[in-house]
């Protein structure tokens, strides 16, 4: 992969909200809790990006974003839903995952190369499959940091 996404064992997390606005606030409560975001200003920048259309990729998965000149590069955290919530998605399948990226400001085309990324791990029926049966954050984060490992090889 010729990005440089951050992310760390931390930000990856279980959780269980009833909707999609919760799955946002908590997507901003952990950008906030690793990172040091102002959860404020990412939950204001997801619910603006999501106002537009919604993120949800499909397949069970959801990839809300925005910018922020908080970040230096593209910064992911993610959550596993302990039940899938409807996320509005192209295929109306409810979601499971969600791969929460904020890019910096002015990152035009490294924002779409970070977006680009996660949903080519996301069309993989091998990676799918072992995100979604990952038992818990640490398997999750194995898996996701495996594949990203492999693709900067």
């Amino acid at each position: 992969m010729d990005v440089n996404i951050s992310i760390v064992p931390e930000a990856v997390a279980l959780a269980r909200p009833e909707n999609s606005q919760q799955i946002l606030s908590k997507l901003a409560d952990l950008f906030a809790q690793v990172y040091g975001l102002d959860a404020q200003i990412v939950l204001e920048g997801l619910e603006q990006r999501e106002a537009l259309g919604s993120t949800g990729f499909g397949r069970g998965a959801a990839i809300p974003h925005c910018r922020s000149d908080a970040v230096k590069r593209p910064t992911m955290v993610v959550l596993k839903l302990e039940n899938p919530i409807d996320f509005k998605a192209a295929d109306a399948m409810p979601v499971a995952l969600v791969f929460g990226l904020v890019s910096p400001e002015n990152a035009g085309a490294t924002h779409l190369h970070a977006l680009a990324a996660i949903s080519r791990l996301l069309r993989d029926e091998a990676m799918l499959s072992a995100l979604n049966d990952a038992p818990d954050a640490e398997a999750l984060f194995a898996v996701l940091t495996n594949q990203f490992l492999r693709d900067a090889a």
